[in-house]
Protein backbone atom coordinates (compact mmCIF):
# COMPACT_ATOMS: atom_id res chain seq x y z
CA UNK A 1 0.00 0.00 0.00
CA UNK A 2 3.08 2.49 0.52
CA UNK A 3 4.05 2.09 -3.39
CA UNK A 4 3.39 5.48 -4.25
CA UNK A 5 0.87 6.61 -1.52
CA UNK A 6 1.76 8.38 1.81
CA UNK A 7 1.86 6.35 5.15
CA UNK A 8 -1.33 8.65 6.94
CA UNK A 9 -3.36 7.58 3.78
CA UNK A 10 -2.63 3.92 3.45
CA UNK A 11 -2.78 3.08 7.26
CA UNK A 12 -7.14 3.40 7.74
CA UNK A 13 -7.01 1.31 4.27
CA UNK A 14 -4.24 -1.35 5.80
CA UNK A 15 -6.38 -1.71 8.88
CA UNK A 16 -9.63 -1.86 7.55
CA UNK A 17 -7.93 -4.70 4.79
CA UNK A 18 -6.60 -7.01 7.45
CA UNK A 19 -9.81 -7.31 9.53
CA UNK A 20 -11.20 -8.58 6.10
CA UNK A 21 -8.06 -10.52 5.54
CA UNK A 22 -6.56 -11.47 8.37
CA UNK A 23 -4.12 -13.77 7.35
CA UNK A 24 -2.21 -14.94 3.99
CA UNK A 25 -4.42 -18.06 3.54
CA UNK A 26 -7.59 -15.68 4.02
CA UNK A 27 -6.38 -13.09 1.15
CA UNK A 28 -5.78 -16.06 -1.48
CA UNK A 29 -8.83 -17.67 -1.08
CA UNK A 30 -11.00 -14.59 -1.12
CA UNK A 31 -12.48 -13.67 -4.56
CA UNK A 32 -10.89 -10.65 -7.23
CA UNK A 33 -13.60 -8.52 -6.61
CA UNK A 34 -14.11 -8.46 -2.94
CA UNK A 35 -10.02 -7.63 -2.92
CA UNK A 36 -10.37 -4.69 -5.12
CA UNK A 37 -13.54 -3.89 -3.08
CA UNK A 38 -11.38 -3.77 -0.02
CA UNK A 39 -9.13 -1.15 -1.54
CA UNK A 40 -11.64 0.94 -3.26
CA UNK A 41 -10.49 4.57 -2.58
CA UNK A 42 -7.01 3.80 -2.85
CA UNK A 43 -6.00 4.16 -5.83
CA UNK A 44 -3.46 1.91 -7.89
CA UNK A 45 -5.10 -1.30 -8.42
CA UNK A 46 -3.11 -3.42 -9.85
CA UNK A 47 -1.08 -3.21 -6.41
CA UNK A 48 -4.40 -5.08 -5.12
CA UNK A 49 -4.40 -7.16 -8.08
CA UNK A 50 -0.89 -8.46 -7.84
CA UNK A 51 -1.03 -8.39 -3.98
CA UNK A 52 -3.54 -10.94 -4.23
CA UNK A 53 -1.53 -13.19 -6.98
CA UNK A 54 1.20 -13.27 -4.70
CA UNK A 55 -0.60 -14.35 -1.67
CA UNK A 56 -2.27 -17.14 -4.25
CA UNK A 57 1.32 -18.20 -4.84
CA UNK A 58 2.76 -18.05 -1.49
CA UNK A 59 0.07 -20.67 -0.24
CA UNK A 60 0.21 -23.03 -3.64
CA UNK A 61 4.14 -22.89 -3.18
CA UNK A 62 5.94 -21.34 -0.21
CA UNK A 63 3.27 -23.22 2.22
CA UNK A 64 1.36 -19.81 2.92
CA UNK A 65 5.16 -18.36 4.10
CA UNK A 66 6.36 -15.07 2.79
CA UNK A 67 9.80 -16.54 1.59
CA UNK A 68 12.70 -14.88 3.17
CA UNK A 69 15.27 -16.20 0.48
CA UNK A 70 15.77 -12.51 -1.60
CA UNK A 71 15.42 -14.63 -4.93
CA UNK A 72 12.38 -16.26 -4.03
CA UNK A 73 10.43 -13.18 -2.62
CA UNK A 74 11.34 -10.94 -5.59
CA UNK A 75 9.76 -13.89 -8.22
CA UNK A 76 6.26 -12.56 -6.64
CA UNK A 77 3.72 -10.70 -8.60
CA UNK A 78 4.06 -6.86 -7.68
CA UNK A 79 7.35 -7.44 -6.02
CA UNK A 80 9.72 -4.47 -7.64
CA UNK A 81 13.28 -3.54 -6.28
CA UNK A 82 12.02 -1.45 -3.35
CA UNK A 83 9.12 -3.85 -2.19
CA UNK A 84 12.06 -6.51 -1.67
CA UNK A 85 14.31 -4.39 -0.28
CA UNK A 86 11.73 -3.06 2.30
CA UNK A 87 10.13 -6.18 3.37
CA UNK A 88 13.18 -8.63 3.33
CA UNK A 89 15.51 -5.84 4.73
CA UNK A 90 12.39 -4.97 7.42
CA UNK A 91 10.96 -8.38 7.82
CA UNK A 92 14.03 -10.92 7.28
CA UNK A 93 17.38 -8.74 8.66
CA UNK A 94 18.76 -8.89 4.57
CA UNK A 95 20.94 -6.19 3.77
CA UNK A 96 19.43 -5.22 0.38
CA UNK A 97 18.91 -1.02 0.38
CA UNK A 98 15.50 0.98 -0.32
CA UNK A 99 15.12 4.06 -2.58
CA UNK A 100 11.52 5.72 -2.61
CA UNK A 101 11.38 9.42 -3.08
CA UNK A 102 11.92 10.37 0.95
CA UNK A 103 15.22 8.16 0.51
CA UNK A 104 16.20 9.98 -2.49
CA UNK A 105 15.90 12.99 -0.89
CA UNK A 106 18.04 12.68 1.47
CA UNK A 107 21.03 11.36 -0.12
CA UNK A 108 20.81 14.34 -2.74
CA UNK A 109 20.67 16.87 -0.16
CA UNK A 110 22.93 14.56 1.92
CA UNK A 111 25.94 14.51 -0.43
CA UNK A 112 24.75 17.64 -2.60
CA UNK A 113 24.10 15.50 -5.47
CA UNK A 114 21.89 17.18 -8.23
CA UNK A 115 19.92 14.01 -8.61
CA UNK A 116 16.87 12.69 -9.18
CA UNK A 117 14.88 9.73 -8.39
CA UNK A 118 12.64 10.08 -11.32
CA UNK A 119 15.47 10.75 -13.98
CA UNK A 120 16.49 6.66 -14.58
CA UNK A 121 20.54 7.43 -14.98
CA UNK A 122 19.98 9.41 -12.01
CA UNK A 123 17.98 6.58 -10.20
CA UNK A 124 20.52 3.90 -10.97
CA UNK A 125 23.73 5.78 -9.26
CA UNK A 126 21.07 6.42 -6.23
CA UNK A 127 20.39 3.25 -5.84
CA UNK A 128 24.53 2.35 -6.10
CA UNK A 129 25.06 4.83 -3.07
CA UNK A 130 22.03 3.29 -1.14
CA UNK A 131 23.65 -0.15 -1.58
CA UNK A 132 27.35 1.21 -0.54
CA UNK A 133 25.86 2.42 2.99
CA UNK A 134 23.28 -0.17 3.83
CA UNK A 135 25.00 -2.12 6.94
CA UNK A 136 24.75 -5.51 7.55
CA UNK A 137 23.75 -5.64 10.68
CA UNK A 138 20.18 -3.97 11.56
CA UNK A 139 19.91 -3.00 7.76
CA UNK A 140 15.80 -2.93 8.38
CA UNK A 141 16.01 -0.04 11.19
CA UNK A 142 18.49 2.09 8.49
CA UNK A 143 16.21 1.33 6.07
CA UNK A 144 13.31 2.42 8.05
CA UNK A 145 15.59 5.43 9.47
CA UNK A 146 16.19 6.91 6.12
CA UNK A 147 12.18 6.42 5.02
CA UNK A 148 11.41 8.02 8.74
CA UNK A 149 13.66 11.09 8.25
CA UNK A 150 13.01 12.18 4.67
CA UNK A 151 9.16 11.78 4.85
CA UNK A 152 8.95 14.26 8.54
CA UNK A 153 12.33 16.41 8.39
CA UNK A 154 14.02 16.58 5.23
CA UNK A 155 10.53 17.46 3.54
CA UNK A 156 10.10 18.79 0.11
CA UNK A 157 9.31 22.15 1.11
CA UNK A 158 10.37 23.77 4.42
CA UNK A 159 12.78 21.22 5.36
CA UNK A 160 13.12 21.01 9.01
CA UNK A 161 16.99 21.19 9.49
CA UNK A 162 17.34 22.43 12.43
CA UNK A 163 15.83 19.24 14.12
CA UNK A 164 17.92 17.03 11.46
CA UNK A 165 20.21 14.71 13.23
CA UNK A 166 22.73 14.95 9.52
CA UNK A 167 22.34 18.70 9.59
CA UNK A 168 25.93 19.00 10.60
CA UNK A 169 27.24 16.93 7.78
CA UNK A 170 24.64 18.14 5.22
CA UNK A 171 27.06 19.65 2.61
CA UNK A 172 23.38 21.02 0.98
CA UNK A 173 23.18 23.23 4.05
CA UNK A 174 27.31 23.95 4.09
CA UNK A 175 26.64 24.88 0.57
CA UNK A 176 23.43 26.62 0.84
CA UNK A 177 21.56 24.45 -1.91
CA UNK A 178 19.00 22.84 0.23
CA UNK A 179 16.08 24.54 -1.56
CA UNK A 180 17.38 23.66 -4.95
CA UNK A 181 17.97 19.75 -4.19
CA UNK A 182 16.83 17.60 -5.42
CA UNK A 183 16.44 18.87 -8.73
CA UNK A 184 12.43 18.98 -10.12
CA UNK A 185 11.86 16.26 -12.91
CA UNK A 186 10.01 17.28 -15.81
CA UNK A 187 6.25 15.69 -15.95
CA UNK A 188 3.99 14.09 -17.89
CA UNK A 189 1.90 16.65 -19.42
CA UNK A 190 -1.90 16.46 -18.74
CA UNK A 191 -4.13 15.47 -20.99
CA UNK A 192 -7.85 16.39 -21.47
CA UNK A 193 -10.18 13.91 -21.79
CA UNK A 194 -13.66 13.96 -22.48
CA UNK A 195 -16.24 10.95 -21.05
CA UNK A 196 -20.13 10.35 -20.78
CA UNK A 197 -21.18 7.58 -18.49
CA UNK A 198 -24.89 6.30 -18.42
CA UNK A 199 -27.00 6.27 -15.11
CA UNK A 200 -29.40 3.42 -16.12
CA UNK A 201 -31.96 2.49 -13.82
CA UNK A 202 -33.54 -0.99 -13.54
CA UNK A 203 -36.48 -2.28 -10.69
CA UNK A 204 -34.50 0.39 -8.14
CA UNK A 205 -30.79 -0.39 -9.24
CA UNK A 206 -28.04 0.73 -11.23
CA UNK A 207 -26.07 -0.84 -14.27
CA UNK A 208 -22.34 -1.11 -13.99
CA UNK A 209 -19.88 -2.55 -16.07
CA UNK A 210 -16.66 -4.44 -15.26
CA UNK A 211 -13.70 -2.32 -16.32
CA UNK A 212 -10.88 -3.21 -18.67
CA UNK A 213 -7.25 -2.20 -18.80
CA UNK A 214 -4.12 -2.11 -16.94
CA UNK A 215 -5.20 0.88 -14.79
CA UNK A 216 -8.72 -0.23 -13.89
CA UNK A 217 -8.91 -3.57 -14.66
CA UNK A 218 -11.89 -5.55 -12.51
CA UNK A 219 -13.54 -2.02 -11.36
CA UNK A 220 -16.58 -1.49 -11.84
CA UNK A 221 -18.63 1.80 -13.67
CA UNK A 222 -21.71 2.97 -14.94
CA UNK A 223 -21.32 1.95 -18.72
CA UNK A 224 -19.63 4.78 -20.31
CA UNK A 225 -17.23 6.02 -23.57
CA UNK A 226 -14.63 8.16 -24.39
CA UNK A 227 -15.83 11.07 -26.49
CA UNK A 228 -12.96 12.38 -29.66
CA UNK A 229 -13.08 16.09 -29.97
CA UNK A 230 -16.49 17.33 -31.19
CA UNK A 231 -18.57 14.17 -30.44
CA UNK A 232 -22.16 13.53 -29.75
CA UNK A 233 -22.28 11.92 -26.35
CA UNK A 234 -26.06 10.38 -27.13
CA UNK A 235 -25.23 8.20 -30.07
CA UNK A 236 -22.08 6.95 -28.73
CA UNK A 237 -23.80 6.08 -25.10
CA UNK A 238 -26.50 4.11 -26.89
CA UNK A 239 -24.14 2.06 -29.19
CA UNK A 240 -22.42 1.14 -26.05
CA UNK A 241 -25.63 0.25 -24.16
CA UNK A 242 -26.40 -2.02 -27.13
CA UNK A 243 -22.94 -3.79 -27.17
CA UNK A 244 -23.13 -4.94 -23.47
CA UNK A 245 -27.38 -6.03 -24.09
CA UNK A 246 -28.71 -3.00 -22.45
CA UNK A 247 -31.62 -1.05 -23.86
CA UNK A 248 -32.56 2.65 -22.88
CA UNK A 249 -34.16 5.80 -23.21
CA UNK A 250 -31.25 8.30 -22.29
CA UNK A 251 -31.34 11.92 -21.88
CA UNK A 252 -28.30 14.21 -21.05
CA UNK A 253 -28.64 15.59 -17.09
CA UNK A 254 -26.14 18.61 -17.59
CA UNK A 255 -24.62 17.65 -14.47
CA UNK A 256 -20.70 17.26 -15.19
CA UNK A 257 -18.41 15.04 -12.73
CA UNK A 258 -14.52 16.30 -13.37
CA UNK A 259 -11.93 13.95 -12.21
CA UNK A 260 -8.25 13.20 -12.68
CA UNK A 261 -6.68 10.01 -12.93
CA UNK A 262 -2.44 10.09 -13.23
CA UNK A 263 -1.74 12.25 -16.00
CA UNK A 264 -5.08 12.38 -16.94
CA UNK A 265 -7.73 15.73 -16.50
CA UNK A 266 -11.27 13.71 -17.16
CA UNK A 267 -14.76 15.41 -17.58
CA UNK A 268 -17.75 13.31 -17.68
CA UNK A 269 -21.13 14.15 -19.03
CA UNK A 270 -23.56 12.40 -17.47
CA UNK A 271 -26.27 10.56 -18.79
CA UNK A 272 -29.93 8.75 -17.40
CA UNK A 273 -32.08 6.81 -18.50
CA UNK A 274 -34.34 3.92 -17.57
CA UNK A 275 -33.76 0.20 -18.68
CA UNK A 276 -36.71 -0.88 -21.15
CA UNK A 277 -36.50 -4.24 -19.93
CA UNK A 278 -34.07 -6.40 -18.53
CA UNK A 279 -30.84 -6.22 -19.47
CA UNK A 280 -29.25 -9.34 -20.99
CA UNK A 281 -27.47 -11.80 -19.23
CA UNK A 282 -24.04 -10.80 -19.30
CA UNK A 283 -20.68 -11.58 -17.87
CA UNK A 284 -19.11 -8.11 -16.80
CA UNK A 285 -22.31 -6.52 -16.10
CA UNK A 286 -24.61 -6.42 -12.90
CA UNK A 287 -27.21 -4.26 -11.48
CA UNK A 288 -26.25 -3.02 -7.80
CA UNK A 289 -28.48 -1.41 -5.06
CA UNK A 290 -28.26 1.67 -3.53
CA UNK A 291 -25.09 1.43 -0.67
CA UNK A 292 -24.47 -2.40 -1.95
CA UNK A 293 -21.06 -3.76 -0.76
CA UNK A 294 -18.31 -6.15 -1.98
CA UNK A 295 -18.42 -3.76 -5.30
CA UNK A 296 -15.38 -2.70 -6.80
CA UNK A 297 -16.26 0.66 -8.01
CA UNK A 298 -13.63 3.01 -9.71
CA UNK A 299 -13.21 6.68 -7.76
CA UNK A 300 -14.84 8.25 -10.45
CA UNK A 301 -17.62 5.53 -10.07
CA UNK A 302 -18.29 6.35 -6.39
CA UNK A 303 -18.71 9.98 -7.73
CA UNK A 304 -21.29 10.00 -9.86
CA UNK A 305 -22.77 7.19 -7.61
CA UNK A 306 -22.86 9.89 -4.79
CA UNK A 307 -24.65 12.22 -6.61
CA UNK A 308 -28.36 12.89 -6.22
CA UNK A 309 -28.93 11.85 -10.17
CA UNK A 310 -28.05 8.28 -8.60
CA UNK A 311 -30.60 8.09 -5.91
CA UNK A 312 -33.43 8.95 -7.93
CA UNK A 313 -32.07 6.18 -10.14
CA UNK A 314 -32.09 3.96 -6.87
CA UNK A 315 -35.88 5.25 -6.02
Amino acid sequence: MLQQTQVATATPYYRQFLRRFPSIRRLARAPRDRVLAAWAGLGYYRRARLLHEAAGLVVREHGGRVPADPAAFAELPGVGRYTAGAVQSIAFGTPLPVLDGNVARVFSRLFALPLSVRTPADARVLWALAGALVPMHQPGEWNQALMELGATVCLPRGPRCGECPLSRTCRARVEGLVGELPPVAPRRATVEVRRAVALVSWRGRVLVERQRGALLDGLWEPPGVELVDGEDAGPALRTRLREIGVHAGLCDTGERVRHTITHRRIEVEVWEGAARDAPARREGVRAVAAGETGVALTALAARVLGTGLARRAWR
